[in-house]
């Protein structure tokens, strides 16, 4: 229904006086290039954590909790309060480049959802890692809510990344965050047990 629904909102806006149209836009986190540590263990706190603030699409930030060997990653502007941590089980990274697809109404644009590229340890001791694209509801200034909308296994999936732009358009405009559940499109693999929000596991 709500593919539907979003179907329907999408064909009635491109009918209108103007053309909307969705794109990608690319950047990059670049940890000492354009990422500021905001919090970070002091010199008796043993922990292995830090958190960075970097620059997404056109002041658009980008927020990493790195702990333990994993990462939560928060796509634009954050509510008040703590962030829900949002990650994998098992050890993690993410790569350096982040999708963001662009809603354009005339000289309007705006990032509504992101595409990132994450490593998730297999499991098996061998240090092989499966590929999971996740698809991120973007925080606005005027609704800051963001939560991951979808996971697309990449590993052994062909055609991930249309798979995941077509989930970040189907679902991100009107997903609720706390409520909705991520769709999963995993190919011929398992999702690697994801840990925080509703992504389950």
């Amino acid at each position: 229904m709500r593919l539907a629904f979003t179907g329907l909102m999408m064909a009635a806006l491109a009918g209108a006086a103007y053309a909307v149209e969705i794109k990608s836009a690319y950047t990059k986190i670049e940890t000492d290039k354009n990422c500021a540590v905001f919090s970070a263990p002091q010199e008796d706190d043993p922990g292995d954590w830090l958190n960075l603030v970097c620059s997404g699409w056109r002041g658009y930030p980008v927020i990493v909790h790195y702990g333990d060997a994993r990462e939560s990653v928060f796509y634009g502007f954050p509510p008040e309060g703590e962030l829900e941590w949002e990650s994998f089980s098992g050890f993690n990274s993410t790569g350096p480049t982040v999708e963001w697809r662009i809603m354009s109404d005339g000289d309007r644009k705006w990032p509504f959802a992101t595409i990132h590229r994450w490593f998730v340890d297999d499991g098996e001791g061998d240090g092989d890692n499966i590929e999971v694209l996740v698809v991120e509801k973007v925080g606005q200034v005027s609704a800051r809510e963001g939560c991951v909308v979808g996971y697309v296994v990449a590993t052994g999936n062909e055609n991930a990344n249309e798979k995941a732009r077509r989930i970040a358009d189907g679902q991100a405009f009107d997903f609720a965050c706390g409520a909705d559940q991520p769709v999963v499109d995993a190919g011929d693999l398992m999702l690697p047990m994801t840990t925080g929000g509703d992504g389950g596991g």
